[in-house]
């Protein structure tokens, strides 16, 4: 695995670092809530759909964290689309409470961190699939970062 990450600039590493720091979370916050409060933990709050997502969770999240420390451009892709659900499918459950109370969406747990790290994942994954796609070796001016 180190081989596959030589070529990468510092900057790749420290993008995919984030990204393993934030799906290992996700997957073990979602973990530890199917461990809590068992299959229907989401049902106070959820239709069945965001249900069945947020419990995909736990296998699509440490998914999206083994393929990108396994340098897989699919993962750093996949990783843009579950984050992509993940901000939607927040923002759709909490959207009540938010328009109650506009305070709620700057709540340090919620939906302000899983925006922050959507908007991280969505501004960093095309140029570091790039990266990963091309061992590191990103055509100058094309998308390259410098790192």
């Amino acid at each position: 695995m180190r081989l596959r990450w030589r070529p990468v600039p510092r900057w790749g590493r420290w993008v995919a670092a984030g990204y393993l720091v934030g799906f290992l979370e996700g997957g073990c916050a979602h973990l530890f809530d199917l461990l809590r409060g068992g299959i229907h933990v989401y049902a106070p709050v959820a239709a069945v759909p965001w249900q069945v997502f947020f419990v995909g969770l736990v296998v699509l999240d440490p998914l999206v964290a083994v393929l990108v420390a396994g340098a897989r451009a699919a993962g750093v892709w996949l990783a843009g689309a579950v984050m992509t659900a993940d901000v939607v499918a927040n923002w759709v459950v909490d959207w009540q409470w938010v328009r109650e109370d506009p305070g709620w969406a700057l709540r340090p747990v919620g939906l302000l961190p899983i925006t922050l790290f959507g908007v991280f994942v969505l501004v960093t994954c095309a140029p570091l699939a790039r990266a990963v796609e091309s061992g590191g070796r990103l055509r100058a001016g094309v998308g390259s970062v410098p790192g």
